[in-house]
């Protein structure tokens, strides 16, 4: 049993379900999700995987997995998250903690933590994450984390002040979020509790779980704050050329920063 408990606010606002269809409904999510997908599917180890997807919430990266041909096991804190998830072909689904995972010592070939790291605002807490799916990877598996990048609250506080919008959060609340990375706007209903960490953050972490020299890649990439997005996203061709120079910059050290979510990726060693 896991000694760990979700915050009240952040199982709430995954109890009221709006982060089921944030990866389709709009153009930046459904970027994220494409790039996400992109690049999974480039890294993975191969195919038929056992694929553990921690924090998968309602199933939306285990379903295209499970699609794909992977064999895919789903762990998440909400339990009516985990309700929907386990009805997915191929998927099965259980409740629990990214810190303190059910499985024995190298059970997967990928462990994917799409979540979890930017809703553990204790930095040993993270590190016993990222730790845990270490162990659980098998040699030559791969441990992939996504991470939103400290610039991501003040782009959206930008974003809604360009379009007349006022979520009741001043400039400097909104600066110190920047300088800090302390998100905790749950009352807004814009997003919950997490830790937004600059890309060099995350590889330490890495590192001090174990796994250094881990790779970053950029998501979305600074395309991904355009207001017109939507008609790069949806047309078949500008969305080919778009996704073509992601893959061409998505490694750039000095863009990592420039995108709202950051994928980094560690080869378990043989």
């Amino acid at each position: 049993m896991s000694t760990w408990e979700l915050e009240t606010e952040i199982e709430a606002y995954y109890e009221r379900g709006g982060e089921r269809e944030r990866l389709t409904r709009n153009p930046r999510g459904r970027l994220e999700f494409a790039r996400t997908q992109d690049l999974l599917r480039r890294k993975l180890p191969g195919e038929n995987l056992d694929v553990l997807d921690v924090g998968g919430a309602t199933g939306v990266h285990a379903k295209w997995l499970a699609e794909d041909g992977h064999r895919v096991h789903l762990i998440d804190p909400v339990a009516s998250q985990v309700e929907v998830a386990a009805r997915l072909p191929g998927v099965t689904a259980v409740v629990g903690d990214a810190r303190e995972l059910p499985w024995d010592d190298a059970s997967f070939d990928a462990v994917l933590l799409m979540g979890p790291l930017y809703h553990l605002t204790d930095r040993e807490h993270r590190v016993q994450a990222i730790a845990e799916a270490r162990r659980c990877t098998r040699p030559d598996g791969i441990v992939a984390a996504a991470t939103i990048n400290r610039t991501a609250g003040w782009n959206d506080w930008l974003t809604f002040l360009s379009n007349g919008i006022d979520r009741g959060i001043s400039a400097e609340d909104s600066l110190r979020i920047l300088r800090e990375g302390d998100l905790r706007h749950f009352e807004q209903e814009m997003f919950t509790t997490a830790y937004l960490a600059h890309p060099g953050e995350v590889a330490e972490e890495f590192a001090d779980a174990g796994l250094s020299g881990a790779a970053q890649y950029a998501v979305q990439g600074f395309p991904g704050f355009m207001p017109e997005l939507e008609r790069l996203i949806d047309d078949e061709e500008a969305r080919e050329h778009l996704m073509d120079g992601l893959r061409i910059i998505e490694a750039e050290p000095s863009l990592l920063g420039a995108s709202n979510h950051l994928l980094t990726i560690a080869t378990i060693p043989a």
